[in-house]
């Protein structure tokens, strides 16, 4: 059972490894339960884009958005999903960029390489992504996870699973 004061920037740190082991071991459900429940995965359409209610974006996922494409992609009526899609995440090194324990608060950032594969066809995507912390209920857990691609004002293809 964690406190926020119990945090330190290696527990960050190896979330977000985690995250990524997840994802590519297609380990939805257990991903999907590293967040709160009032948690978003936000994907902006413009580099400084304030924030994902009152501008458009390529995702801006709450809990029942998540869950839902967890479905679809489990489902085998699912035609996107035939063959599977397999994903990759390359890492650099999380920083820690906020560590606020008075304020239940931390934020990592984390540069990365994103590989798409589905048959025949192959998507890369660069970008940063920033993870937003708090302890709840004893855990770790997501607040917010904003994925700033590199290329984010460009048209992109359907991202089938998590960036």
């Amino acid at each position: 059972m964690q406190t926020a004061q119990d945090i330190q920037a290696s527990h960050l740190i190896d979330k977000v490894y985690e995250e990524a082991r997840l994802l590519d071991a297609r380990e939805h459900e257990a991903w999907n339960a590293m967040f709160s429940d009032d948690a978003y995965y936000w994907v902006p359409a413009s580099h400084e884009q304030p924030d994902g209610i009152n501008h458009t974006s390529h995702l801006y996922e709450d809990k029942l958005l998540r869950e839902l494409r967890i479905q679809r992609l489990k489902s085998p009526r699912a035609f996107s999903q035939q063959p599977p899609t397999r994903c990759h995440h390359l890492l650099q090194a999380p920083r820690v960029e906020t560590m606020d324990a008075a304020a239940n608060r931390f934020v990592t950032r984390t540069e990365f390489h994103y590989s798409e594969a589905r048959g025949d066809e192959m998507l890369m995507l660069v970008g940063t992504v920033f993870h937003h912390f708090r302890v709840e209920s004893g855990a770790l857990r997501f607040t917010l996870k904003r994925v700033n691609l590199l290329n984010c004002d460009a048209a992109l293809p359907s991202v089938q699973l998590f960036i």
